[in-house]
C-alpha cells in the first residue's frame, strides 16, 4: 500500500528546492511504499554506528591519508619517515595523520627504539581499500 507523502515545511526555500527535483533525482509522484520502508527500517544502523561509519569514511576524505593507507597496504608495515617518503609529504604530516588513523581503530602502531612502526589494522581495512580502489578503477573503465 502506498500513502502520499507529507510536505513537513512551509520554508519557502525548501520547498523551491524540493521542487527543483528532477525526475531522476527524486519521485515525480511523491508516495511511501510501506512495507519497504519497514523492511528497511528494520536492518538500518542505529545512530551511534552511523556516526562511527562516517568518521571512518570522513578520515578517507583527505587525499594524503588515503595515499598513506595504500602505501600501509602494499607495504605491510612502515616506519613514519618511509611512508613520508612513499607519499612525498613531511613527517609531521604522517604523523598527525597516523594519530588519526590509530584512534579510529584503521591501524595499529609498535615502536622499536626510537622508531613507530604502522600497519593496517585487521583484514577489513584491506578489504575496504580494496574494493574502494577497485570501485574507482570501475567508475573510470579500468578493468
Amino acid at each position: 500500500m502506498s500513502r502520499l507523502h507529507p510536505w513537513h515545511t512551509t520554508d519557502t526555500f525548501a520547498l523551491m528546492q524540493m521542487s527543483e527535483v528532477s525526475a531522476v533525482d527524486g519521485c515525480v509522484v511523491l508516495s511511501v511504499e510501506d512495507g519497504r520502508v519497514e523492511s528497511v527500517a528494520g536492518s538500518m544502523l542505529d545512530e551511534d554506528d552511523a556516526v562511527d561509519l562516517a568518521e571512518m569514511f570522513r578520515l578517507l576524505g583527505d587525499p594524503t591519508r588515503v595515499r598513506i593507507l595504500f602505501a600501509l597496504l602494499g607495504a605491510g608495515e612502515m616506519c613514519v619517515c618511509d611512508i613520508a617518503a612513499a607519499v612525498e609529504t613531511t613527517d609531521t604530516k604522517v604523523s598527525q595523520a597516523m594519530r588519526l588513523l590509530r584512534n579510529a581503530g584503521v591501524v595499529r602502531n609498535r615502536r622499536v627504539g626510537r622508531n613507530i612502526y604502522y600497519r593496517l589494522d585487521d583484514t577489513h581495512v584491506r578489504m575496504l581499500l580494496d574494493l574502494s580502489r577497485r570501485h574507482v578503477s570501475d567508475g573510470r573503465g579500468e578493468h
